[in-house]
């Protein structure tokens, strides 16, 4: 497997430069990833944290609440600081907690688009992401009113999410994708192949759930090499990430400062590749 000699940054679309370690703020919800977060306060306080702890990396969705959440962020840390970048999605309906129905007709696209602009405060998105194709809509369909954004200046740069090669690359028929966010952990490596045509291409790879609880086989493996560094399981199933390729940026979300300072110093873990290796059989 290959791996990567370590950046903590990596240039989005060759200008922005991200540090890998952000933060996803899908968490900071109601149940289900739906509704109003239990404690406002308490979600404002854990984003400002994140920047001051030099995050400048944020993936939001107009589906987390939904909208809410990026009306959240805007809460919490607009005016932005100049360096931050914050990521958000469009194309699913939100009918109910956990339900999330594929909507890619390119009406809905706009409506998302605008909606987004508006509730981050921003003219421009940096980067926006088409949550998941939706079966029953061309993808040039869908794509169209995102090219027209793009060439208005209200987006900045285009990604996908949960996509094979083959959606890639006929995504970019329609337009340049700089991003693909796609299930990916150290317990779930279903898309090995995705991160590594990513990295080969110099697309960035964003895995979500990054913290997902591995096999059972590898809890012995992670806590001896955590020992050694007096880290968590938790930090070494990033550090492993940050290894994996350089082309990883993470986004580890969490509603605890505490967690979020823990995941943050995984940044200061340098696997050997003898540990890599070991921890990734």
């Amino acid at each position: 497997m290959a791996t990567s000699t370590k950046s903590l940054t990596f240039s989005l679309g060759g200008q922005l430069e991200i540090n890998r370690l952000g933060y996803g703020a899908m968490q900071l919800t109601g149940t289900g990833v739906f509704g109003e977060v239990a404690d406002r306060e308490n979600a404002k306080k854990v984003l400002q944290a994140a920047v001051a702890g030099g995050v400048n990396f944020i993936d939001t969705a107009e589906a987390y609440g939904p909208k809410l959440n990026e009306s959240l962020i805007a809460d919490a840390l607009y005016p932005y600081k100049d360096d931050l970048v914050i990521a958000t999605k469009g194309g699913f309906n939100r009918p109910g907690p956990n339900q999330w129905v594929p909507n890619g007709d390119p009406a809905f696209i706009r409506e998302n688009i605008e909606g987004s602009l508006k509730r981050l405060k921003v003219d421009t998105i940096d980067l926006w992401q088409l949550h998941r194709f939706d079966p029953n809509v061309p993808v040039e369909e869908t794509l169209a009113p995102v090219v027209e954004a793009v060439n208005a200046g209200k987006i900045r740069y285009v990604g996908l999410s949960e996509v094979d090669i083959k959606q890639i690359e006929q995504a970019e028929k329609v337009l340049p994708i700089v991003s693909v966010q796609n299930l990916y952990n150290l317990g779930n490596r279903q898309w090995e192949e995705i991160v590594d045509y990513t990295a080969k291409r110099g697309l960035a790879f964003i895995p979500w759930f990054p913290l997902a609880s591995g096999p059972e086989a590898l809890a012995d493996k992670i806590s001896r090499i955590a020992a050694k560094y007096n880290a968590t399981t938790a930090q070494i199933a990033l550090a492993w990430l940050l290894k994996r390729a350089d082309n990883i940026l993470l986004i580890p979300g969490t509603s605890s400062v505490k967690h979020l300072e823990e995941n943050l110093a995984a940044a200061d873990i340098e696997l050997t590749d003898e540990e890599f290796e070991q921890i990734s059989k």
